[in-house]
């Protein structure tokens, strides 16, 4: 028997998000490690915040190398998660429910060293104007001189495939259960019409029986060239670009002048 649950805002994703983080990144320690090139430019005991915090792993990582880290994220449950998340690991990570426009209502100007917005998260800004508000935000929260580090899908690629079903063709395994991992994407005819993402998480028990938990999500795609005018508006100077129209994913860390 197969029971479906569809609902929005991450709120079902969020219990079984562990399934959409890499065998690779799921140590909170290992998670952290991969941003060693950056982190290795702050001051010791550096003020971060990690504004897409998901279920933590990043923002407990951090605090386990002695960083003073406040996690915030849009979903309340993300953000319980997080918490969670801290007191097992003993991690002492200040979390938050706060989107991105809120961030300047929960904290002071100049405040953060670092902050971090990955996990492809910015695509569910709605539109350019949602975005350029998103990041003005973070912005503000920089200290002149600190950085901002955004991860994000490569747009340009994902467009030109279209719209289509993504099959993931392994098994999963978290907690002792088994999942496979499902993306059906919509893609609208024009960049600047909302996009939709469902992601679809089939976990498989030991006796057969499969529970489906699945978000429908909104996001508004953009090209690269488009993010970096963004950033520059708000004054935030590219520094690093991984960027590359053949890969998946790119990383920017820009500046505040």
């Amino acid at each position: 028997m197969t029971e479906v649950l569809v609902v929005t805002e991450y709120d079902v994703l969020a219990e079984v998000y562990e399934w959409l983080i890499s065998d690779a990144k799921l140590p909170p320690a290992e998670f952290a490690a991969s941003f060693d090139d950056v982190l290795g430019l702050l001051p010791s005991n550096a003020h971060v915040l990690d504004c897409s915090c998901g279920t933590g792993q990043l923002a407990v990582g951090l605090a386990g190398r002695g960083m003073q880290v406040v996690a915030t994220d849009a979903s309340e449950a993300m953000v319980r998660r997080t918490a969670e998340l801290s007191e097992e690991f003993g991690a002492a990570v200040r979390a938050v429910r706060a989107n991105w426009e809120e961030l300047p209502d929960h904290f002071e100007d100049d405040t953060f060293d670092m902050v971090f917005c990955v996990g492809n998260s910015l695509h569910h800004a709605a539109g350019a104007a949602g975005r350029g508000a998103a990041l003005e935000s973070m912005s503000r929260l920089l200290r002149p001189g600190g950085r901002l580090v955004l991860t994000s899908r490569t747009w340009e690629l994902v467009r030109s495939r279209g719209s289509r079903l993504d099959i993931r063709d392994r098994l999963v395994r978290r907690n002792g259960r088994d999942a496979v991992v499902i993306y059906r994407w919509e893609i609208a005819p024009h960049w600047e019409d909302e996009h939709h993402i469902e992601i679809a998480i089939a976990q498989v028990d030991a006796t057969g029986s499969v529970l489906v938990r699945s978000e429908l999500l909104s996001c508004w795609p953009y090209r690269y060239e488009e993010l970096k005018g963004e950033l520059h508006r708000v004054g935030l100077r590219t520094e690093v670009s991984t960027f590359d129209l053949e890969a998946e994913n790119y990383m920017v860390v820009a500046s505040k002048v």
